[in-house]
């Protein structure tokens, strides 16, 4: 039994509460593998999580964090030894079970991926949930046919951690990236990480036509809403739209005409339960032909467990710009 600091999330009959406590490792949440964490990462949904501001946990009290790296302390499944490299996001963290937020996690062996040669336990934590997410979506659609002669590839939300993790993810994948934001004083960053050109999304004019002249061969819509509405009818003929977000609303409007008339697809994604085999894939990607190239200029902050609650201000805010990654040694 080792004591440690966890953010430890709390929702009972006194309401939400969550903050920094010292808890045991036999009080963790069951799994075959215990780590010593180095690094997690944070992502809007652990905002939400965080302040209560979004119904994220489905069982109480739990640790918070999506995505956690570190070294095996002690493992019950052979295929993993103490001292080994190993990550992983979603699969219930911070949702069904204890998450990385915490010095220790316990992990089920299922859902522990082996750190890939090629990516450092930190780099793995810059790219985590958000990056997962937007490699999904390029082996969506690549599965789906999508291909860089099709032409070039919308990315909306792309100021956020998502969007940017993909901007470098599919350029360095060969694709033309266009980038959609209502942040044009991000516009430097995002041609710095392979943006071919940058739309401010307050001036994207969509005619709400059911069919308008194709400009995209594909697009990856972090946003939803109006967004998806507006970019379906300008995909060209047998592209991919992959959805990852709602930030615009769960709902939209639009016709069956892009997809009976250009054959374009609609392709979900949903990282959290993503199966084992297709996980290992996507990580493979992520160390090599798909590993983003501009990981140090995507991580602009680096905090202590403590920093969480001004951080997930932050993100809430809409202030946060980049990706924020948790250090683990540098104390509670």
């Amino acid at each position: 039994m080792t004591r440690f600091q966890a953010f430890r999330i709390h929702h009972d009959d006194a309401g939400h509460r969550a903050g920094l406590e010292t808890m045991d490792t036999d009080a963790l949440s069951p799994g075959e593998v215990l780590v010593k964490a180095a690094y997690s990462s944070v992502n809007y949904k652990d905002a939400l999580a965080g302040t209560g501001k979004g119904r994220i946990l489905r069982r109480y009290p739990l640790n918070g964090g999506i995505d956690v790296a570190g070294h095996v302390v002690a493992s019950s499944d052979p295929a993993f030894k103490e001292g080994d490299a190993v990550l992983c996001t979603g699969s219930g963290l911070s949702e069904t079970r204890d998450g990385g937020f915490a010095q220790y996690a316990r992990l089920d062996a299922r859902w522990t991926i082996p750190l890939p040669t090629g990516l450092g336990l930190r780099e793995s934590m810059v790219i985590g949930t958000a990056g997962f997410t937007a490699a999904l979506a390029l082996l969506r659609m690549q599965d789906n046919r999508q291909t860089p002669d099709q032409g070039p590839i919308a990315i909306s939300g792309a100021s956020g951690g998502v969007g940017q993790l993909a901007i470098d993810i599919f350029s360095r994948a060969g694709y033309e990236v266009h980038a959609i934001s209502g942040k044009p004083e991000h516009f430097d960053t995002l041609r710095a990480l392979g943006a071919h050109a940058c739309v401010d999304r307050h001036q994207l004019d969509f005619s709400g036509k059911p069919m308008d002249s194709a400009r995209f061969g594909g697009a990856l819509d972090t946003v939803g809403g109006s967004m998806l509405s507006g970019l379906l009818p300008l995909i060209h003929p047998y592209g991919n739209v992959a959805l990852c977000g709602n930030a615009g609303g769960i709902a939209f409007d639009s016709t069956v005409m892009p997809f009976i008339i250009r054959g374009v697809s609609l392709l979900g994604v949903a990282s959290a339960g993503t199966a084992r085999d297709i996980r290992d894939t996507i990580w493979q990607h992520l160390a090599s032909d798909w590993k983003p190239r501009q990981l140090a200029r995507i991580a602009t902050d680096e905090i202590a467990l403590a920093q969480l609650p001004a951080t997930f201000s932050r993100m809430l805010a809409g202030d946060a710009f980049g990706r924020t990654v948790v250090n683990h040694t540098l104390g509670g």
